[in-house]
């Protein structure tokens, strides 16, 4: 039974203008317990912020972790998204991706820093993603690692394109990536085909790995499900926020 205290959940839901998008974007913002706007918090921004919060329960998880499991308070962004266009905003081959990662990095990051007390250090900032939002969180880092070097992919969909922009990078020694695939994620199908994602992720990592990145890996049972990844957030989180 889920402990009442959890379940008491400061969210407010914004809407921020893009330039880069040529619309209005929504966000979901969590605050932790105690937030006090004249201290200062880590951050996790989240793609698929609707399903963050809905289906992965980021909110709860959260509570839990700062309450009973030692986690420093920290705010989460969810970041919404339109399905009809997702696959287009999150794709490196996508129509409105070059877009998405402009607003993303250059609109909705300076907009949160304005108006709430997060952290701008890299070490106090976290990445988040499920799928495709998982590889674009890790094309956002690779694109502006000034503001991202930690990343949280839970079973990403790196594709082709995915794959050879990682391998076009160099260094990435400044990298902590922590992924998470589902064994039963080996033929998958999506919009735009059938994948083995357990195959892409290993592939992924090696590439990383050669790179410099410091990569924390899992293969568990699981599917291509909220259920699998809703599981796995905790400790992922604490990953990167453990005190």
């Amino acid at each position: 039974m889920t402990d009442s205290r959890y379940l008491k959940r400061t969210i407010i839901k914004e809407e921020m203008d893009s330039k880069y998008l040529a619309e209005t974007r929504n966000l979901r913002i969590y605050l932790p317990p105690g937030y006090n706007e004249i201290l200062s918090y880590p951050v996790v921004y989240c793609q698929d912020g609707e399903e963050f919060f809905n289906f992965g329960r980021i909110a709860t998880i959260a509570n839990r972790l700062i309450l009973d499991e030692g986690a420093e308070p920290f705010i989460i962004v969810g970041v919404e998204v339109d399905t009809t266009v997702r696959t287009a905003e999150y794709a490196p081959f996508g129509s409105r991706f070059e877009a998405y990662v402009k607003c993303f990095a250059e609109e909705i990051i300076p907009y949160v820093q304005q108006k709430y007390p997060v952290r701008t250090e890299t070490t106090e900032t976290l990445i988040a993603g499920d799928s495709l939002g998982g590889s674009v969180s890790l094309h956002i880092a690779l694109q502006y690692p000034h503001l991202f070097t930690r990343v949280l992919s839970l079973s990403g969909a790196y594709y082709e394109a995915s794959q050879q922009l990682i391998a076009s990078e160099t260094d990435l020694s400044w990298l902590n990536i922590f992924m998470i695939v589902g064994l039963q994620e080996n033929e998958f199908t999506t919009d735009t085909g059938t994948y083995d994602f357990v195959q892409l992720n290993r592939d992924t990592k090696s590439l990383l790995e050669a790179r410099g990145a410091e990569v924390h890996y899992e293969e568990k049972d699981g599917h291509h499900l909220w259920g699998f990844w809703q599981k796995e957030l905790p400790n992922a989180l604490l990953y990167f926020f453990e005190e």
